[in-house]
């Protein structure tokens, strides 16, 4: 069964041009046509791929030729190069199976994979396959064929945990910030061009910008916050009303609409916030640098001035062009904690405090709707680890200094909103009915997480209207429009673009209809990152409840009852929602005791259990 026996056999009968049958062929290479000889040479004959080919068949019986020279000569070289590349396929099978077995610390690193072109594309496929994003059959197959070989199925959970254990994928590595495409470095040509905008020191509001380094600054976000895009200021008037200035960074200092860091900044919609890492609308130099407001720095800001009523209401509102100079730099903990101590040299934040309670208040009297709980905050600081450092916080938005900052933030969008109406500006106006909500209906429920996740459960989705305002109605105001982020969110950003050109009594950049078409685009972009940092942040919360102590027992508020008695839960000590079988007698808005039993965070899958009741 020597195939190279086919080949002596062809030499002789080539060079004779001559055809033979099995038992000839027999005679030839065995010399004998006995039965095992004839079945041997039948064998040969069938199988081969490079010598001979069938002339005629009569029955069972086959009559075969030898091949040209030609044909012989690129069929022997299609069958080296398969050889070949068969071997290097089952080289390259080898190196994952030794990558595999590797301890974490000495597997072959992300970019090493990419020095070998056949390699690299096969990596690629096995990618593209994980995250359901092949771009060919040709690349579903390889990837297809790999997992065959590793003896995996073909899946692409099989795909993730090959790449995670060949030490390619980081073992937390997050599927959904590939498969959204979410850009998370700036081109150089971005980063060029906002270090040319950082060069250029002119200023053509220089001349219209009003002085207000004298007044306190109070900067309030979370503590890694690294675009700082709004502060406080607030003093009280001779006639005992307040008067508060909301500062917001003036990013329109550096870009302008069109350019090619505006354009970037629009494809992006948005700045991305995740547990493991902060992607920038804009490059890092300008969102971190210069269009942030720092402390103890004079920074150019864009400041909406309003004095309140007695009640809360708007008396007096301008925008206008400043300079200021932020005095701290404060944690929603430290401001908390400033309030609390209420010092007698930051009176100035207990004016802030007085001005927000009063707007509460007056918000409430006009039918907003209270939705304050506790949401999970989480930051991993070293993410690529196999066993990362998880850092969780739970914030209650109805904390003083949270609380603070919100009402602040509504009474700017508010005041935006009234003065693009006075002046006929197109804006982002943003909306929300809510005449068909009874609040009396819910004041069974206790006030906090319990009664606002009911609420918010049959609230309306927000709408938009850029030619006037609408009253928005879970705020109880009758317009708003975002503004205090114009480093974070493009739509903010165009409420500037609109709102500067004013100032500078120039006409609007954008009509109506062009604000519509643009929002439509940011908006879509907008959704595709809420997605990313919800589901990034349960990865983390359920990678957070597997680490802890089996025994530990978390405090639950019963949210409500889907089925029977299984509840939606709210645990208290993580700011996460899950579901669990509750006894009976349990009612909503009792608090109960859970364990967690399971949780799998590459499967989205968390099982608790009621343990006692509270």
């Amino acid at each position: 069964m020597d195939p190279s026996l086919l080949e002596f056999a062809w030499f002789e009968l080539h060079e004779k041009n001559k055809s033979v049958t099995v038992e000839e062929m027999a005679e030839i290479i065995f010399g004998r046509v006995e039965p095992l000889e004839s079945y041997s040479a039948h064998l040969l004959l069938s199988k081969d791929e490079i010598y001979f080919t069938i002339l005629e068949s009569k029955g069972l019986r086959c009559v075969y030729g030898p091949r040209p020279s030609e044909q012989v000569e690129e069929l022997i070289r299609r069958k080296v190069a398969k050889e070949a590349a068969e071997k290097e396929f089952q080289n390259f099978i080898k190196l994952l199976g030794s990558a595999k077995s590797m301890p974490s610390h000495d597997k072959p690193s992300k970019s090493s994979w990419q020095d070998d072109e056949k390699i690299w594309s096969r990596i690629e496929s096995l990618e593209a396959y994980a995250i359901d994003a092949c771009i060919s059959d040709k690349q579903r197959e390889t990837a297809g064929i790999i997992l065959k070989e590793m003896g995996l199925a073909k899946t692409s959970s099989s795909a993730v945990n090959l790449l995670i254990d060949i030490g390619y994928f980081p073992v937390h590595v997050n599927l959904d910030l590939l498969k959204l495409r979410i850009p998370t470095d700036h081109l150089e040509k971005i980063t060029s061009a906002a270090q040319s905008l950082l060069s250029d020191s002119s200023d053509p509001d220089e001349i219209n910008r009003k002085n207000l380094t004298n007044l306190k600054v109070y900067a309030i976000d979370v503590d890694e916050a690294d675009e700082l895009d709004d502060a406080l200021s607030a003093t009280k008037l001779q006639d005992g009303r307040i008067n508060i200035w909301i500062h917001v960074a003036d990013a329109t200092r550096y870009v302008q609409p069109g350019s090619i860091v505006d354009r970037e900044a629009m494809r992006r919609g948005t700045s991305v916030f995740l547990p493991t890492a902060t992607y920038s609308m804009f490059p890092e130099n300008l969102a971190m640098g210069a269009m942030s407001l720092r402390q103890g720095e004079v920074c150019n800001a864009v400041t909406v001035s309003v004095v309140l009523h007695d009640d809360g209401s708007i008396a007096e509102c301008s925008v206008f062009n400043s300079v200021i100079k932020p005095t701290y730099m404060l944690t929603y903990e430290s401001a908390s904690e400033l309030l609390n101590l209420n010092l007698e040299e930051e009176v100035e934040l207990r004016i802030l405090s007085e001005a927000a309670n009063l707007r509460l208040n007056w918000r409430r009297q006009q039918g907003a709707v209270e939705t304050a709980t506790l949401e999970a905050r989480i930051k991993v600081s070293n993410p690529e680890d196999p066993e990362p450092s998880i850092n969780l916080y739970v914030e209650n938005q109805a904390d003083p200094a949270m609380r603070l900052v919100s009402e602040m933030m509504i009474l700017c969008g508010e005041a935006i909103a009234t003065f693009g109406s006075r002046n006929n500006i197109p804006l982002p106006y943003r909306g929300q009915p809510q005449s068909d909500i009874n609040l009396s209906e819910f004041s069974h429920l206790p006030e906090g997480p319990v009664r606002s996740f009911a609420l918010v459960k049959i609230m309306r989705a927000a709408e938009i209207d850029f030619r006037k305002p609408a009253r928005h109605g879970v705020l109880g105001i009758p317009g708003y429009v975002q503004f205090t982020s114009p480093i974070r969110r493009y739509l903010d950003l165009l409420a500037h673009y609109q709102i500067k050109a004013f100032l500078r009594g120039e006409p609007p950049p954008f009509t109506s209809g062009n604000l519509e078409g643009l929002a439509s685009g940011v908006n879509e972009k907008v959704r595709a990152v809420r997605k990313l940092s919800n589901s990034s942040l349960r990865y983390w919360i359920l990678e957070y409840l597997r680490k802890q102590p089996k025994e530990r027992r978390y405090r639950a508020l019963v949210l409500k009852f889907l089925k029977d008695r299984i509840a939606a839960l709210l645990l208290v000590e993580v700011g996460f929602q899950a579901t669990a079988w509750v006894s009976v007698g349990s009612q909503i808005g009792d608090e109960v005791v859970v364990k967690v039993e399971q949780s799998h965070p590459r499967d989205d899958i968390i099982y608790v259990k009621e343990v006692a009741r509270g």
